[in-house]
């Protein structure tokens, strides 16, 4: 990259002075008008030389100069001792007729090349609807994977449903008691708000469900298993349909049922080497030597709790995928100790396959509406699904004047209902909370999902159109000048690393989004397609890598796109 390209020139022209500039940081300008590229080097080495910070820069500036860089343009500095450079219109040129070659492959690195990552996420509650939690985790997971995958790494999805346990036991009970159909997903969620608000009453009901749960774990009462059996495979099939409309498959699914007593079983074994420690009836560990705090991993009843099914769940993964190198779990925030304390077990039993990996857990905030948070424990729970069809008809709405038939209509209400949710999503940083506004998602002026959408199926329908007239994209014979679009598309493929090696797809997002108001901007001030305007190939070229690169921001960050809007 060319980034690569000035830092390595920036700390040569330093070591000419006699000094050694160790980590270059480069940053974009705030305005175009000020540069390609800046550093702040000379100010961070002035103290130390003892010089003015701007002396020092014009030396550093005049020994970059007289290495020729054909793709520097200019050096000057700036300000207080700033290092700005220009990029040369030959570079910019160039990498215009790079995307326009290269298609869906420019900007893919291979930096994470030979590494197999194992990313876990969506992972819901079953026997009842998917909570919007599961939603936003489903959407952030999708598009790391996908991150990943563009910089090189072998990734392997994993769901890890939780079918077993107390979430089950309180919706078995509220089928009883409700006489709701297990095959219902609306029933299910229904059973598991009066079982749970049942259980925090904490009356017999409490112990009822206790006895429900126990018994489900020891498939001791038919009747109970066969409710349990039914509800887990509606919210199965209901899980799987709404998988398939956001664009994610799992390579693997791993349940509770198959993690909590190999868990269980792991933990009592570990018990006479000291990982874990009797309590109360109860097995513990004790993270405070590692500086964490303790946790139960067996409850007083025998019964593996969350922290010892993980430790299954980690067997079970490392079994299917013994070569990884990565280990990911994408969930709530609000479990940032819970798995600070489950690695730390997690790496003293499995010490030797776990050696040289790495387990992280990523976090993702809460979403809520402008009305406030949801909670499926009270009831006043938004579904995934039940969000994705009110927007579906906002935007039916919005487009029923457009002069689609109804299958169009169809394809465009739900590839833009979905940008939108996800758009709103993926624009916050990584474990920040997320306010969704209905009508602030679904503006095409900007800021949103369906601003890219729309930008994107713009540029693709200038091509089509170019292309009826016999009008072929070619940067042979480019302008005296260039515009701002050149000096913003070549920055994708740093984005791109940075976004994956900072698990920050909000990174792209902003690229995105300021790429298409560029384009949006060169639209409204050209006529693109001229058969007697020489420059008009070269703008259908502009046209043709913007298209390409909104292409491929949309799908890493798993956003549909329709061929019309």
């Amino acid at each position: 990259m060319i980034s690569d390209q000035i830092q390595k020139a920036v700390q040569s022209a330093v070591a000419e002075l006699g000094m050694q500039a160790g980590e270059v940081v480069l940053e974009h300008p705030g305005e175009l008008s000020r540069g390609d590229y800046a550093t702040n080097v000379a100010m961070a080495l002035a103290k130390k030389a003892v010089v003015k910070p701007k002396d020092l820069a014009e030396k550093i500036a005049t020994a970059i100069r007289a290495q020729n860089i054909p793709e520097i343009a200019k050096v000057e500095v700036a300000g207080p001792g700033f290092i700005n450079f220009y990029l040369s219109q030959t570079f910019l040129v160039s990498e215009i007729a790079k995307i326009v070659s290269l298609g869906g492959q420019y900007g893919l690195n291979k930096t994470l090349a030979g590494k197999t990552v194992m990313l876990e996420y969506t992972s819901p509650n079953l026997f009842k609807p998917l909570h919007i939690g599961n939603l936003v985790g489903n959407i952030l997971g999708e598009s790391l994977s996908r991150l990943l995958i563009a910089s090189g790494a072998e990734v392997k999805r994993i769901n890890y449903p939780s079918d077993i346990g107390l979430t089950v036991a309180k919706g078995v009970w509220g089928l009883q008691k409700t006489g709701g159909n297990p095959k219902d997903i609306k029933a299910l969620g229904e059973a598991y708000r009066v079982g749970n608000t049942a259980y925090d009453e904490a009356g017999d009901e409490k112990k009822e469900i206790e006895v429900i749960n126990k018994a489900l774990y020891e498939y001791s009462n038919p009747t109970l298993t066969t409710l349990r059996k039914d509800g887990i495979a509606t919210s199965l099939l209901h899980l799987e349909m709404l998988c398939k409309k956001l664009g994610t498959k799992f390579d693997t699914q791993f349940f509770e049922s198959q993690s909590a007593l190999l868990g269980r079983d792991i933990v009592l074994a570990n018990i006479t080497n000291g990982i874990f420690e009797k309590s109360d009836g109860a097995v513990i560990y004790k993270g405070e030597v590692d500086g964490l705090h303790t946790r139960v991993f067996l409850n007083s009843h025998g019964l593996p709790t969350y922290e010892a099914k993980e430790v299954g769940l980690f067997k079970l993964k490392s079994e299917a995928y013994p070569n990884f190198d990565i280990s990911i779990t994408v969930t709530g925030n609000e479990q940032l100790d819970f798995f600070r304390v489950v690695f730390s077990a997690i790496k003293k039993v499995f010490k030797e396959e776990t050696k040289g990996k790495v387990l992280r857990h990523v976090p993702n905030g809460f979403l809520t509406l402008t009305t406030g948070k949801m909670s499926s424990r009270k009831g006043n729970v938004i579904t995934g699904e039940s969000l994705i069809e009110t927007v579906q008809e906002m935007v039916r709405e919005k487009v029923k004047d457009r002069g689609f038939d109804v299958s169009t209509t169809e394809i465009v209400a739900e590839s833009v209902a979905i940008g939108a949710i996800k758009y709103s999503i993926l624009r916050q940083q990584m474990g920040s909370n997320i306010i969704f506004d209905f009508e602030k998602s679904l503006s095409f002026e900007g800021d949103s999902g369906p601003y890219l959408q729309y930008t994107t199926v713009r540029a693709r329908t200038v091509l089509a159109k170019a292309k009826i007239v016999g009008l072929v994209p070619s940067t042979k014979n480019s302008p005296k000048s260039i515009g701002d679009l050149e000096r913003v598309i070549y920055r994708f493929p740093e984005v791109l690393e940075r976004a994956t090696h900072d698990y920050a797809p909000h990174l792209l997002v902003t690229f995105a989004v300021e790429l298409s108001a560029t384009f949006n901007a060169f639209y409204a001030n050209q006529t693109i397609i001229d058969g007697k305007d020489p420059d008009s190939l070269y703008r259908l070229a502009i046209t043709s890598a913007v298209a390409s690169v909104l292409e491929q921001c949309l799908y890493v960050l798993a956003i549909p796109l329709p061929e019309k809007m």
